[in-house]
């Protein structure tokens, strides 16, 4: 009898610890899976959540674009870890396998992959607000209004001409939910880093200020096929700019013109009435024509001393140019190089 009872006793024992332990099972597996699971899909590179973004959207975000595999626990953990109420903008890397505790703690932390922001060969302000807008959060728009704002820019010292000049073409890193205003803050930092004592020694020395020296670059930079030629087109137009000879570079008027496809300036082209056109107006035109390389303001600053004041293209359109002292020097290059641009039927 009491033996029966011991038995009794022990089934009951072993069943409550297999139901506890079932229970703890469950409650352990559960906690796993919310928390420590792997659970993004790997279907997005980057999770990009906009500035102003409220739980609700993100939530929405994840779960429509099928960030993870199984949605209900990310909420759940989501929930439990207060990510509700510290939901930071960003860009955030997302990793195959990643569990919503490490996707949840780099929301609430922030800690967002940086955008590798590439500026460089652009033309045109236009252009520039299209790039940022690809690879940053605001849209070309609210770029484009503080690049065409006159009371914005002129804080920087710089004006709706020539407001281009400001930017260093360079690769930067910075957040992708950077705003306009803190684009152009951290532009004026890399400017006056650039803008060195000694650049601004060699500006001094020429009698220009840096934004002249960056405009006068950007004509050698449209000028030069090869970077090795730059300073020696440099020594040509700052000695024309000396004697006060109007510069009459080609790409000043194709800009002026708006019309990037020319292969040959006519005489048509040269009437048109810019301040642009460096054929009719004396000095540098008002800002740069395209955003130089930092090579060709260098190019500038340390510019080979001669005493050339023609240039033009050579005849085997090899890229390269013929430079000459005289009118008489610069006749015989230009008829050579007319002869062959008739010969290839390039007449525009």
């Amino acid at each position: 009898m009491n033996s029966a009872k011991q038995q009794n006793k022990s089934k009951f024992i072993l069943i409550v610890i297999l139901i506890i332990a079932i229970v703890g099972g469950y409650f352990t597996f559960n906690f796993y899976r919310t928390y420590f699971a792997g659970n993004v899909t790997g279907n997005q590179q980057y999770l990009y959540i906009k500035t102003g973004s409220d739980f609700e959207s993100l939530t929405n975000n994840i779960k429509n674009k099928g960030i993870v595999k199984n949605y209900n626990t990310f909420l759940a953990a989501a929930e439990k870890m207060d990510l509700k109420d510290k939901v930071k903008p960003g860009r955030y890397r997302l990793k195959s396998g990643m569990n919503n505790r490490s996707l949840i703690n780099m929301i609430k932390a922030g800690n967002q992959e940086p955008v590798t922001l590439k500026i460089q060969n652009i033309r045109k302000k236009e252009n520039l607000a299209a790039l940022l807008a690809k690879n940053l959060e605001p849209d070309s728009l609210a770029f484009i209004s503080l690049l065409d704002s006159t009371q914005f820019i002129e804080k920087y010292g710089f004006n709706n001409d020539n407001i281009y000049t400001m930017f260093i073409p360079n690769s930067y890193e910075m957040y992708w939910n950077t705003s306009p205003e803190e684009f152009f803050t951290r532009m004026t930092k890399e400017y006056d880093k650039f803008w060195n004592n000694d650049r601004k020694a060699k500006a001094k020395e020429l009698n220009l200020s840096p934004i002249q020296v960056t405009i006068l670059a950007s004509v050698v930079d449209a000028e030069a096929l090869y970077d090795k030629e730059m300073p020696i087109i440099a020594g040509l137009y700052l000695n024309r700019l000396k004697k006060g000879i109007l510069l009459q570079a080609d790409p000043t008027v194709i800009f002026a013109n708006n019309d990037f496809t020319v292969k040959r300036v006519t005489n048509a082209l040269l009437r048109v009435d810019s301040k642009y056109n460096t054929y009719k107006y004396a000095g540098l035109p008002p800002g740069p024509i395209m955003m130089p390389s930092i090579n060709a303001i260098d190019a500038v600053l340390n510019h080979d001393k001669n005493d050339y004041l023609y240039m033009c293209a050579k005849e085997d359109f090899s890229g390269y140019h013929n430079f000459a002292a005289t009118v008489a020097e610069h006749e015989i290059n230009a008829k050579k190089y007319r002869e062959a641009l008739n010969k290839r039927n390039i007449f525009r």
